[in-house]
């Protein structure tokens, strides 16, 4: 089988002894080209090359923000309000080698965080011929894997990005100090989001809003966060919608959202699982994120869960 090995080499925990061991190994197994990637969206573009190319496998080694880049060119652009499976012809199957500083795609799957030993898996895998269709998401014509969010969590991801053009490495204390920062900064604005799931009525006076497409959420290092526990790779959207800023419900609930096992819930917090579309609208222009890209300013958002839309190389579900 052939395969293209797509490699974002300024990745976070990516180096060139692992870059050479990946291809090195892979080789025992597939016919792999390996291509790095030098500018954004280029990693979309070899993956759409691939797809047209007839090759059987795509192999990330990067962060969550090349596995995204990399199936919106697998997939192209999503069909409006669809929520059916995507029919575009074949598709390479996907598969992830971690090299980002949170790598939420691919643990999620199973894969193991260690760059190193998620190749070691990557083998034992493919021998196994161990593979699994998941459902994916999308919003503002754009696919993505694990999470998107207007708000909070948006602002967070807009001053993440700001410091990696600063140079600043990226950790998850970085990304804890920022959220705090944009908690505060926003903590006496009105809230400007309503939020419409089907067969509901609208959810008013919502300050931020975060949309699941699996569980977790995110990771802070190795501890999962988990905002919607219910929804997974093969369920429909999860949402988690605040209504409140005042500090004491904010810190409970934040607490809940790593302890293991639990099921956040607050009296001014909108949650629910396994929903097919959610429409969030906003009074102004409010911040939008996807797989932690920030993607600007929007008044309104519709997210589409989309079942069984892409074939991954991947442990069974646990």
């Amino acid at each position: 089988m052939r395969a293209l090995l797509i490699v974002n080499p300024n990745a976070t925990s990516t180096t060139p002894a692992a870059r050479d061991l990946l291809a090195h190994a892979l080789s025992s197994r597939v016919r792999v080209t390996v291509a790095h990637t030098t500018h954004r969206d280029h990693a979309a573009e070899l993956a759409r090359e691939a797809r047209e190319d007839g090759m059987g496998l795509v192999i990330v080694h990067g962060g969550d923000g090349t596995v995204n880049e990399v199936i919106n060119g697998l997939l192209g652009v999503p069909l409006p309000t669809s929520m059916r499976s995507v029919a575009i012809g074949a598709i390479p199957a996907l598969a992830v080698v971690p090299g980002g500083s949170a790598n939420v795609f691919a643990r999620s799957l199973g894969i193991e965080s260690d760059p190193v030993a998620a190749t070691n898996q990557l083998i034992e895998l493919l021998a196994s011929r161990s593979r699994r269709t998941i459902g994916l998401a999308h919003c503002d014509n754009r696919w993505f894997t694990f999470n998107a969010g207007l708000g909070l969590d948006a602002d967070v991801c807009r001053a993440i990005d700001a410091s990696r053009k600063d140079g600043r490495p990226v950790s998850a204390t970085r990304y804890v100090r920022s959220a705090v920062r944009e908690f505060f900064r926003h903590k006496r604005h009105e809230p400007m989001l309503t939020v419409e799931v089907p067969d509901r009525d609208p959810i008013t006076g919502v300050h931020y809003a975060f949309v699941s497409n699996s569980s977790p959420w995110t990771y802070l290092n190795a501890r999962p966060v988990h905002t919607n526990p219910g929804t997974t790779f093969d369920t429909g959207l999860g949402l988690f919608a605040m209504r409140t800023t005042k500090v004491v419900p904010s810190l409970l609930v934040s607490r809940q959202l790593l302890s293991t096992g639990a099921e956040p819930k607050s009296r001014k917090l909108f949650r629910i699982d396994d929903v097919p579309r959610i429409k969030i609208t906003s009074t102004e222009p409010i911040g939008l994120q996807m797989d932690g890209d920030y993607l600007g300013e929007r008044t309104e958002a519709e997210v589409f869960a989309t079942p069984s839309a892409l074939e991954v190389i991947a442990p069974p579900p646990r």
